[in-house]
């Protein structure tokens, strides 16, 4: 679409064919207001600097739909000064560039089409086409008219803006309010809180040290009632060994029986204490592992050898397997006391099966196994076994007496080797208890 712009009037004319133009490709009211006054401003400029204006709509269908207008006149040199007088314009519509070419000054205008407008089809081209031929221009008058329509509309939605602002920022106000009101009042709980948990900490604070002094307390009442014990205990079983010595005066079956039966409590409070003297000490810290590279083969020969008189039993092979592991570094006798105790208990509760122990490598780690064939423990209990003198409830030993005192011992010496001990049961099938440590502790 072309129109010539030689005379004032001419400016009223393209404003209502821009008009026009924008409402039949399907721009907003207010896009349409504004790519008017944006023709009718540059038209004015341009009839300013005497010199009339060929102007030619364009519609752009690919890549981003677009109405473009280009404005071109005769007069040359002009494009820095027009830029300047028309910045103001520019911002009516999306993009604007004022360039001389080899006939004189151009100006070229582009808007945007909105995403709900018609598709831009030859057909729907022929009609558009058609309709602007049809159309009939006004007066100045009439177009002065639309102007104060639109400028009355304008007015009003900028008054609903307004008024719309105002009652935001009074909405905002208030919700500012209840904020602060809001961030006071959790600021003084929040203080409140932390008075309660620096309180809380202190107390803790307090009761740690009461529980350390407890602990330690506990100890050494442990390490000085097993050492005090230990003596009187020893001699009642020397007293009982010396009244049944072939060398001593003979004794009637039914003292020679109560001696025995002394003898074999003092034997099991013996045990015990030398048991709770042993937990004193690992509790204590006391304990400091001596490291050195362990043969575990001597290790396994040792025990083989002292734990065979307790494996008596026939229903019950007792296997200490080559180890898989040349050694580790460890404490020796730390070391092969924790074997040992898991051995000595795994004898006392199997009564038919087979006791093993084994090792092997598992990555960084090293895992010694004893495996039997007892009578196993439900999972809710597996982990209390490790607490001082509990014994699973309904157990019986087949051989000696249980203290409660070993397997809580064997799991702090593992601690104290750098390592940790587990067990992993079935009730009826048996038990697994499973030492690992570190290769390199």
């Amino acid at each position: 679409m072309r129109m010539r712009l030689r005379v004032e009037q001419d400016v009223f004319t393209l404003r209502q064919l821009g008009r026009e133009v924008a409402r039949a490709v399907g721009l907003e009211s207010q896009d349409q207001t504004r790519l008017a006054t944006a023709l009718s401003e540059v038209g004015r400029v341009l009839l300013g600097e005497g010199s009339h204006a060929e102007v030619t709509f364009t519609l752009e269908p690919y890549g981003v739909p677009s109405l473009r207008v280009t404005m071109a006149h005769s007069v040359e040199g002009g494009a820095s000064r027009l830029a300047e007088q028309l910045q103001q314009v520019g911002r009516l519509v999306d993009t604007m560039e004022v360039d001389d070419g080899g006939s004189g000054t151009t100006i070229r205008m582009a808007r945007r089409l909105p995403p709900g407008a018609p598709a831009l089809t030859a057909a729907r081209m022929d009609e558009i086409r058609a309709g602007l031929g049809r159309h009939v221009p006004g007066s100045p008058l009439d177009e002065l008219a639309v102007q104060n329509q639109q400028l009355i509309a304008a007015l009003d939605e900028v008054r609903a803006q307004r008024d719309e602002l105002a009652r935001l920022n009074a909405e905002l106000e208030e919700t500012n309010r209840g904020v602060m009101a809001l961030y006071h009042q959790l600021s003084e709980e929040l203080e409140e809180t932390n008075r309660g948990v620096v309180a809380l900490y202190a107390e803790l604070d307090e009761k740690s040290v009461q529980l350390r002094a407890a602990s330690e307390a506990k100890s050494r009442f442990l390490a000085n009632v097993s050492h005090e014990l230990r003596a009187p205990v020893t001699a009642i079983i020397g007293l009982g060994r010396l009244l049944t010595d072939s060398f001593s005066d003979p004794l009637t079956e039914e003292q020679d029986r109560q001696v025995g039966l002394i003898r074999t409590s003092a034997s099991d409070l013996l045990t015990l204490v030398n048991g709770l003297l042993d937990l004193a000490k690992a509790e204590a810290g006391r304990i400091e592992p001596n490291w050195s590279e362990v043969d575990l083969k001597v290790v396994f020969g040792q025990l083989r050898g002292t734990l065979r008189p307790l494996a008596t039993r026939p229903e019950v092979d007792f296997v200490v397997d080559e180890p898989a592991v040349p050694s580790v570094r460890s404490d020796e006798v730390l070391l092969a006391q924790v074997l040992r105790n898991l051995l000595t208990n795994a004898l006392k509760f199997t009564e038919a099966g087979s006791v093993r122990l084994s090792v092997r490598r598992a990555g960084a780690a090293v895992e010694f196994t004893v495996a039997d064939t007892g009578t196993g423990i439900a999972p809710e209990l597996q982990e209390r076994i490790f607490e001082e003198f509990y014994q699973v409830p309904g157990s019986k030993p087949v051989s000696g007496r249980g203290t409660g005192l070993g397997l809580p011992y064997a799991r702090r010496l593992a601690g104290i080797l750098g390592g940790g001990l587990r067990v992993d049961s079935t009730p009826g099938t048996g038990s697994t208890f499973t030492l690992q440590l570190p290769v390199e502790p």
